[in-house]
Order: structure tokens, then sequence, then C-alpha cells
């Protein structure tokens, strides 16, 4: 579970009712990238005949620089979590972790999905180190773009209890 039931307008689009901008979307869409791609490696290690959960990062960039609509972006991240099913551990969340980022086009909050799927990831691959984790959220951190860091740190803290706690020490 990673969506709240109730929507953060700052997390909605404009054009829907929120505050989010089109720029700000397409930033959170490619953060969600770099934080899939990043722990692509644990189910490509796994599985390196099934593309799927490559298809989605490329999907989410694709959307977020105008190349792919949002309902085929949307479409190519369910299927790799379709990839996800079947597996367990790193595998499994690195590819749910690529599916979330292909969806953050249709809904934006899927941003702190592939995010907490991708600590995840690395939190089961290193189960013998407890800062893995901690690590990895702070390489993401490092990557969010200045514009959107202070909306995505405020979501974080937000929606921490429904992303695992993924996102605290």
């Amino acid at each position: 579970m990673i969506l709240p039931e109730v929507r953060d307008p700052a997390m909605v689009t404009i054009r829907r009712g929120g505050t989010l901008s089109d720029d700000d979307h397409r930033l959170l869409a490619l953060w969600a990238a770099d934080c899939a791609e990043h722990v692509l490696h644990l189910f490509e290690d796994q599985r390196s005949d099934d593309h799927r959960p490559r298809d989605a990062v490329a999907a989410a960039r694709a959307w977020a620089d105008g190349s792919m609509p949002m309902m085929v972006a949307r479409a190519v991240g369910g299927h790799a979590m379709g990839a996800a099913r079947p597996l367990r551990g790193a595998a499994r969340f690195a590819a749910y972790s690529a599916g979330q980022a292909a969806c953050v086009g249709h809904v934006a909050e899927h941003d702190l999905g592939a995010a907490a799927y991708a600590i995840k990831a690395v939190r089961s691959a290193n189960p013998e180190d407890p800062a893995a984790g901690r690590a990895e959220r702070d390489w993401q951190r490092a990557q969010l773009p200045r514009r959107i860091r202070q909306l995505v740190l405020a979501d974080q803290d937000r929606r921490d209890s429904i992303c695992w706690f993924a996102f605290s020490d």
C-alpha cells in the first residue's frame, strides 16, 4: 500500500484540481525512474531474459519527455509488476519499483512507490546490513532535483507509515 486514502493536493496536477505543475510531475517521474534503475540489477541478476522492468523504467522517462502517452506507460508498468509477481525478495521488489515508476504519469504519488520498493529491494538483498536501506534512501534523496526536493521530503514524511517506513531512520 503506497497510496493514501486522502490525496494531497500538492501531488495532484493542476488540471485535476491540485497544485502540482506538469513540469514537476515530469521531474517526479524522472526521479522515480532513477530510483528504480538504481536497483534494477537486483532483478536482472535473477531474470536477465525478462526486459519488462527495464522497459518500465524507459517508459517512465518516455512519458516524462512526451514521447509516450500516459496510458501506454502505465500499461508497461503493469507488465513490470507482472514480472515481479512470481518472484520473492530483492528481485521482486526491484521489478515492482520499475512498475511503479512507469505509473507516475498516471498518479504522481507512485513516485514514492518506486522509491520505497527500491529501498525494500536493497534491504532484502542485504538482510545482514541494517544500514543498507538507509544508504539507498540517502542516495535517492541526493538525486532529487532541487525544484521538487521539499515536495518529495514532505510526502515521504506524510506517507512513511504506508510505505513500510522506508523513509525513516
